[in-house]
């Protein structure tokens, strides 16, 4: 059930955000009285589920359908070449015959949609009407402003979508985050944050010279960073953030929780109460010290447990404001008293929810749309950083529909988190508008290269270097997808997915 709940969640964030996308480049062609042939939620070739199609005024539906060729091998002087289809021959109620109405339908390959514009060499690779002089209504008639505002309508889309969708989710639901500025007694690090270069007790300050606040954004700002600003032991120390920490952090997947506030050792509540009585510990204890040393925080008490596993020690601990010492309490041999500490009172004290209004809602999604963009790009400094390996990291659908959010009732049933779910709609939105708008071939930055070339040379890119630029790029494309699929299929298999 839960992964069926994660599965839907994919398909339909994905289908907003393809459906919007190709509105974005849908929509302006139609303004400039540019022909959209097609316009397809997920890819269909060979046949597709639903397709539908306005005729003579009435609309048409199909269910499963192959799709017929828009064009023919014919011999020439003896030579054989393929032309657009000659749809005068074709009887009135074959949709081809209607080339002025856009086929509308939903595919069955779900790695996206399309808009197929007509005198436009996109990924349908249709060469043959290319071959033909430009009509009025194609793309490569239109200027090349025009052909701009089509080719940059699907990013701007996306952009505009993940401002909306982070401006409703501040202004209805606020935002809940975990303030590092009121991390009393600092922070705890794991092993990799101290290969990083923290140190427990360490106050960050900064990243990169940017007040850290909120521990969500700022635990991945340290990762993308360069250097961090902490008070240690009242002094401030700035440190460069090191990669192998860093690579350790992502192999650890512990991308969230190798820092952590510094807590207190009180006591909530006790796994074995008969024992405590002989050991003495009681609820609401806080434990100082282990053996006559010092010990006030969890990661202290932690190293010193651990030194005794098996043993039994004399414990320091604040009760009702006065310190009594219990002589003789045992330590397991993982090195544990079989206590948990109160971190309910410790939440309370550094979890904010944060509000806004309808005013502040609007700026602050877009601040939270540019930090997401600004995210993303810094992701690729530690992609193909030669110590950390992010690319190692890089998951495809698989991993994200494992990775999509649910909440979990106590009874183990399961139930979309809404506000995770539109969060992360808005993020991946960000995504695909940075992904398109890379100058590849193949994708919406590599025609907006093109676009761009011809207005300040002042003529366009030969259609021949049009074609095997996309060609090109359409192969990069694919096989870069099968190597990311088969990533994902491969740590499945091996079960670090």
């Amino acid at each position: 059930m839960e992964i069926a709940i994660k599965l839907f969640q994919f398909i339909l964030s994905i289908s907003i955000l393809v459906l919007l996308h190709e509105l974005g480049h849908f929509l302006p062609a139609i303004w400039f009285k540019t022909r959209a042939e097609k316009f397809f939620l997920f890819f269909d070739p060979y046949f597709s589920i639903f397709s539908m199609k306005k005729i003579n005024g009435k609309w048409q539906y199909k269910f499963l359908s192959k799709n017929l060729p828009d064009s023919e091998v014919i011999e020439v002087n003896g030579k054989k070449e393929e032309v657009p289809i000659d749809i005068s021959k074709l009887p009135d109620n074959d949709w081809r015959k209607h080339p002025e109405q856009t086929k509308y339908g939903i595919g069955w390959l779900p790695f996206g949609g399309y808009v197929k514009i007509a005198g436009m060499v996109d990924e349908s690779m249709d060469t043959a009407q290319m071959k033909k002089p430009a009509e009025p209504w194609e793309f490569r008639s239109k200027p090349a402003w025009q052909r701009l505002i089509i080719m940059l309508g699907g990013v701007t889309v996306n952009f505009f979508l993940a401002w909306l969708i982070y401006s409703c989710l501040s202004f209805f639901n606020g935002e809940t985050y975990t303030d590092i500025t009121k991390f009393n007694n600092g922070i705890e690090a794991t092993s990799a944050g101290k290969k990083m270069g923290f140190q427990n007790g360490d106050k960050i300050i900064s990243v990169d010279g940017k007040p850290a606040e909120r521990l969500e954004n700022t635990s991945i700002n340290i990762l993308l960073g360069d250097h961090v600003t902490v008070n240690r032991n009242g002094q401030e120390v700035t440190f460069p953030v090191n990669a192998d920490g860093v690579a350790d952090v992502l192999k650890q997947r512990e991308a969230k929780l190798y820092i952590t506030p510094r807590v207190s050792m009180i006591i909530e509540s006790l796994a074995t109460p008969s024992s405590s009585q002989t050991s003495g510990l009681a609820k609401g204890d806080k434990i100082v010290g282990i053996n006559g040393k010092k010990a006030a925080f969890f990661d202290e008490v932690s190293t010193l447990l651990s030194e005794n596993k098996g043993k039994t020690v004399s414990v320091d601990v604040e009760r009702n404001g006065a310190l009594q010492t219990l002589p003789a309490v045992s330590v397991d041999k993982n090195g544990k008293l079989g206590i948990a500490i109160d971190t309910k009172s410790i939440a309370k004290d550094i979890v904010t929810n944060k509000k806004y209004s309808f005013g502040e809602a609007i700026p602050r999604g877009f601040t939270r749309t540019i930090e997401a963009l600004t995210t993303q790009v810094k992701q690729f400094k530690i992609m193909f950083n030669s110590k950390v390996q992010g690319y190692k990291n890089v998951g495809g659908p698989i991993a994200i529909v494992k990775n999509m959010p649910v909440d979990k009732d106590a009874d183990g049933s399961v139930k979309i988190n809404w506000v995770a779910f539109w969060s992360f709609t808005a993020m991946f939105s960000v995504w695909l508008a940075f992904l398109n708008l890379i100058p590849i071939p193949g994708l919406d930055g590599g025609h907006v290269l093109f676009t761009l070339y011809e207005m300040i040379v002042g003529k366009p890119v030969p259609q021949k270097v049009l074609e095997n630029a996309q060609m090109i790029g359409v192969i990069f494309l694919l096989g870069l997808m099968l190597l990311i699929f088969g990533s994902d299929i491969f740590k499945w298999l091996a079960g670090t997915l």
